[in-house]
């Protein structure tokens, strides 16, 4: 028997594996390895049925069961799948008109940390059109306005709570601070945020160990949610 990776013959008993192979071990370049590894190919169907339970209130353990693939395959895709997913809004395009959207915060954590979660939405076609995830501040404020696209920057009136970070931000002329009642249709969407995306549950065990995930998953949904309403 040789090493895989460097050919080298020292080799040793390391162990079994889940299945209850035996593991081995290059003692030369520290490659774990078994002899006759069972290399299984994930198909397009699964993958698009992974695709399709990642937009609902599911855990990846329960993904796992679900499908069959192993944990760390469907991690390693889910990473891959997290890092490319574009940060930026796709919103129908709109002429320079009155608009009118409404602003809230949304709060969320990657272990002990808070995760605080910037949405904007039009309040007549209930589009997503701007999002940030971060500090519950002027940083998260200025970072929703900056999500914004450039004709609700220059012509929406913005309806949000009491927030005193949205006046440092938002231009007063068209920044309305108010009660719920003018807001009801983004406090409707965080709702609907924390039943498809099981990292927003409070108290979850399905909690975001890993920010860029974190953040990936939720834009992952607003992208489906979007193309939904198109």
């Amino acid at each position: 028997m040789k090493c895989p990776k460097c050919k080298s013959e020292n080799i040793k008993k390391n162990g079994h594996i889940h299945n209850g192979k035996q593991r081995y071990a290059c003692t030369d370049c520290g490659r774990q390895f078994v002899e006759f590894p069972n290399n299984i190919i994930i198909s397009d169907e699964t993958k698009a049925l992974i695709d399709k339970l990642l937009l609902e209130r599911l855990s990846l353990r329960a993904i796992v069961r679900i499908t069959g693939v192993s944990l760390k395959w469907l991690q390693k895709y889910v990473n891959d799948k997290y890092e490319n997913i574009p940060h930026e809004i796709n919103v129908t395009p709109k002429d320079k008109r009155r608009l009118t959207i409404e602003c809230d915060e949304l709060w969320s954590f990657v272990f002990d940390n808070k995760q605080w979660v910037w949405l904007a939405i039009d309040r007549d076609t209930r589009e997503i059109v701007g999002m940030y995830i971060g500090s519950r501040d002027i940083y998260g404020a200025q970072g929703l306005w900056d999500s914004l696209p450039p004709v609700y920057r220059q012509c929406a009136v913005s309806f949000t709570d009491f927030w005193e970070a949205y006046k440092s931000v938002f231009p007063s002329k068209r920044h309305k601070a108010s009660s719920k009642k003018e807001t009801v249709h983004i406090e409707r969407l965080n709702n609907t945020l924390r039943q498809r995306i099981a990292r927003l549950v409070r108290k979850t065990l399905s909690f975001s160990k890993k920010l860029e995930n974190h953040i990936g998953a939720i834009w992952y949904f607003i992208h489906h949610y979007n193309l939904c309403l198109s």
